[in-house]
């Protein structure tokens, strides 16, 4: 199990420390300390659909040309998530081949139930 994020967020904070209490063990992988691999992020897509991994209201979208905000699609939002991390929404939760997005915590009550 591997919990992707990045380790200042807030809300991955939060799914870590749920997942501590509850004694489950996990692997942390910093986007920015570790990298994003594109393979990876392309299985993601495919899993949860770009528009739900892309994260729009995140202080690196505004950054973006108003091109790269109005043009977007599948492979251009992989190609702007590789280059920016955090435009990720997060943490991103991988179980085997099951994939999760965000965190609540009954949503994590759920998965582990």
């Amino acid at each position: 199990m591997t919990l992707y994020g990045i380790k200042n967020c807030d809300t991955v904070k939060k799914a870590l420390k749920w997942l501590e209490e509850h004694q489950q063990t996990v692997v942390f992988h910093d986007f920015r300390d570790d990298g994003l691999n594109q393979a990876d992020l392309e299985a993601w897509v495919e899993t949860l659909g770009w528009e739900t991994l892309f994260n729009k209201r995140s202080t690196s979208f505004r950054n973006l040309s108003d091109d790269d905000k109005t043009t977007i699609d599948k492979h251009k939002a992989i190609e702007l998530m590789l280059a920016h991390p955090t435009l990720i929404k997060r943490p991103v939760l991988v179980i085997k081949n099951k994939v999760w997005v965000g965190f609540k915590a009954e949503q994590y009550q759920e998965i582990f139930n």
